[in-house]
């Protein structure tokens, strides 16, 4: 059962649980700036970016809030492997990545040493857990018991991801594991929003009546109809392109992606689904051209509430490089009408983090004793 935001802001009330600033009020109007971040990195895949506070920096007036997390995953330096080069991406290497659970704590000591002001602008995700293991729940309850007061979700973490699962060292994550129930199952009890990576597809996939995955993923978003899922990047990466693609004629891609999610998002049954827009590589293939502009924008038109922008940009330098995706959308803004607009770059994050904010606020206060 979902509970609207004002009901629960009076049970909070009553549990005594101060509800959290209001983030609106700790920055400019909504008017004045141009996205609120579904999805950003501060460290990348050696643990390493740029401070909080840059961050905040960074966005600026121009940036409302954003979600906060590193990488759940690390890059082995291998000496035998690259000598002495430093990988600093899953890319230059064969060496594997494994899960880094310190993560967890430092975004979450980032956070607690900034301002009450500065915190209503920022939405904390816990990523340090191993989705293939039957314990990685219990790392999402020990963060929560750890940190109470700082987390609002768990993500982006990922099960399918080009290049990288074949990587991972030890058991390949998959979306049949139970351990990833229990983990969907956990979010849903707690209210943490989940913000998760699964290619629809597999690398270099010729077209196909049906995504590799596509089946598997919507089994595993059904059975969990009490947790909010954000499903990243629509499902598609740098090299798993929208389901139907064909090098034949780059300039026509097939609207069997817009298919796909418009199934989705007209069942009941994914009420509790999401999808997000981050990464420059999803942007590439929605702007194409005026076709796929269309197709994409007639999908967002017909389901407003049910996207969220993100950049999906790892520890920035600049504001400048920071707004590089946002800025690559700009054909889609255009030709998007404001209402639906505004919902997809600001008003659906508001929405459900705020719910979320209050759910787990609400959890910790019932089962976390001081």
């Amino acid at each position: 059962m979902k509970i609207q935001q004002p009901i629960l802001i009076v049970i909070l009330c009553c549990l005594g649980v101060t509800a959290p600033e209001n983030p609106v009020m700790a920055q400019k109007p909504a008017d004045e700036y141009l996205f609120n971040d579904s999805h950003f990195h501060l460290t990348n895949y050696i643990q390493e970016g740029i401070t909080v506070n840059k961050f905040l920096e960074i966005m600026g007036s121009v940036v409302g809030r954003s979600t906060l997390f590193g990488i759940p995953l690390q890059q082995e330096w291998s000496y035998q492997n690259s000598g002495s080069y430093a990988p600093t991406y899953y890319l230059q290497s064969d060496a594997p990545l494994y899960y880094y659970s310190f993560t967890d704590a430092y975004i979450a000591m980032q956070y607690k040493a900034l301002s009450k002001e500065q915190q209503a602008r920022l939405d904390p995700m816990i990523i340090g857990f191993n989705p293939a293991d039957m314990y990685g729940v219990k790392h999402i309850e020990r963060v929560l018991r750890t940190f109470p007061g700082v987390f609002t979700g768990i993500g982006e973490f990922s099960i399918h991801k080009e290049f990288v699962s074949s990587k991972v060292a030890g058991e390949t994550a998959s979306l049949t594991n139970p351990a990833l129930d229990s983990i969907l199952d956990f979010a849903g009890r707690v209210g943490l929003i989940v913000l998760i990576h699964s290619d629809i597809d597999v690398p270099f996939a010729k077209p196909t009546a049906e995504a590799v995955y596509l089946s598997q993923m919507k089994e595993l978003l059904k059975r969990h109809p009490a947790t909010t899922i954000i499903w990243a990047h629509m499902g598609l990466g740098r090299v798993v392109h929208p389901v139907g693609y064909s090098s034949i004629e780059p300039g026509e891609r097939p609207s069997d992606q817009v298919s796909i999610i418009e199934d989705i998002l007209s069942d009941p049954a994914f009420s509790h689904v999401y999808f997000d827009i981050s990464w420059d590589e999803v942007a590439k293939y929605i702007v194409t051209n005026s076709k796929t502009i269309q197709n994409s924008a007639s999908v967002f038109e017909k389901f407003p509430d049910r996207f969220l922008f993100g950049t999906d940009i790892v520890a920035p330098p600049d504001q400048k490089f920071y707004l590089s995706v946002y800025e690559m959308y700009a054909p889609l803004w255009k030709v998007l009408s404001p209402t639906t607009s505004e919902k997809i770059r600001k008003l659906n994050y508001t929405k459900l983090f705020d719910a979320a904010r209050l759910k787990v606020r609400m959890w910790e206060k019932a089962n976390i004793s001081k």
